[in-house]
């Protein structure tokens, strides 16, 4: 593959969680309404499709290492766009709910299998500019899914959204059955047992730049899960915005993000990874910080508006588009042999604390901006430690 080629089909891949995630977001409170749902039944869709796409990593992961990352890739994909289908043909939340369980199941082996390329091809480095590549398309997809979302809603209604989830997924497929070249060699592929697999997993969770990177990622996910579990009920509810204003905001997130991609193949050129790392976790604190003093002095109510909520949560927006690259890459980097079992790993505890986030979020919804500003400044903590303290220690680590 061109390294255009594989940057097009990363920020494919990469991009069916935005897509799958974000594309239906506006649509979540008409959704919940066309059930007669509650809010917390409407939370698990996302909260379940996020833990089955989280679990099944640890399947796909050793399955990619064993038979290739092709093969799999085309069995995951196939299934997405089966699940996709059955949940814009739901009945019911329920059987809606099982749907986004499948495709929450089958979307990890697209997401594992794209981190486990770039270390398949690539040096951690040169790894994490080639990721904050594909990451920058996940941005571009991130950006259009919300306002398509938010349109396809107020116009078809939230089935067409959808469908429009099914008709990307289908189309990926497409792409990667035709382009896409297997970059595990015959060699290096070794057969399953399951007493080698729980070893390669002790070893890669004992490993401390596995464990310091993970916590980054890990962290900068569950900061923005808690904005797209919480943001549409809070500008939609609370604040009144349209459906349509509610997909312009995501969209200017969404930039932020991308923007901050930019700019972690800038300061990679220059710093290396420890430092511009520590220099994200600045603008992670500050987001998340000022998001919180703004609304402790409007004493939780919402009279500053969206804007007090969005600028903030830009600052974060921009981090996350340096953690992201530099978390995934440098949790794979040190196992060549093994990348779909650590990428699997990775993503497994990233999704274990968006779900755990997700139930926290289910409980605590009370009409507020409260959650979000909380579960956010929780975050962004947890996110500025891994970075000045975790990532710098397994850098000191690797040079001694």
């Amino acid at each position: 593959m061109s390294p255009t080629t594989l940057v097009v089909l990363l920020a494919l891949l990469l991009g069916l969680q935005p897509v799958t995630t974000d594309l239906y977001l506006p649509a979540l409170p008409a959704l919940t309404e066309g059930f007669a749902a509650t809010m917390g039944q409407a939370q698990l869709t996302l909260a379940a499709l996020l833990l089955a796409f989280g679990v099944s990593q640890l399947v796909w992961g050793p399955l990619s290492d064993r038979f290739g990352r092709r093969p799999v890739l085309l069995v995951g994909l196939s299934a997405y766009v089966l699940g996709a289908l059955g949940c814009a043909l739901a009945p019911s939340m329920g059987m809606l709910i099982v749907w986004r369980i499948v495709q929450g199941a089958a979307m990890g082996a697209a997401i594992m299998c794209a981190r486990a390329v770039v270390r398949d091809l690539y040096e951690p480095v040169e790894g994490a500019r080639v990721m904050s590549q594909g990451l920058t398309g996940l941005g571009v997809l991130a950006c259009l899914s919300a306002p398509v979302g938010g349109l396809l809603s107020e116009w078809f209604g939230w089935r067409a959204a959808l469908f429009a989830v099914a008709a990307f997924g289908a189309f990926t497929l497409g792409s990667v059955a035709l382009r896409f070249k297997e970059t595990v060699p015959r060699e290096r592929r070794r057969p399953l047992h399951l007493g080698t697999l729980a070893r390669t997993w002790l070893l890669i969770l004992r490993h401390p730049t596995f464990l310091a990177f993970s916590a980054l990622s890990t962290a900068s996910y569950g900061g923005l899960f808690t904005f797209l579990a919480t943001s549409s009920f809070v500008f939609i509810q609370v604040l009144g915005l349209s459906k349509t204003a509610y997909g312009l905001i995501m969209f200017a997130n969404s930039l932020a993000y991308i923007g901050g991609t930019f700019v972690c193949r800038a300061l990679l050129r220059r710093f290396g990874v420890a430092r511009t790392v520590a220099l994200a976790g600045g603008l992670t604190l500050a987001g998340g910080g000022s998001l919180a003093a703004l609304a402790w002095l409007g004493a939780g109510e919402p009279w500053y508006g969206a804007w007090a909520i969005v600028l903030p949560f830009y600052l974060f927006m921009v981090g996350h588009g340096i953690h992201q690259p530099c978390g995934q890459s440098g949790a794979v980097g040190p196992f060549p042999q093994a990348a779909g079992t650590a990428s699997a790993v990775n993503g497994f505890l990233m999704m274990i604390a968006a779900f755990a986030m997700g139930g926290w979020v289910g409980a605590h919804m009370d009409g507020s901006i409260w959650p979000m500003v909380q579960g956010i400044l929780f975050w962004s903590v947890l996110i500025s430690t891994s970075a000045w303290v975790l990532v710098q220690r397994a850098a000191r680590s690797r040079g001694a």
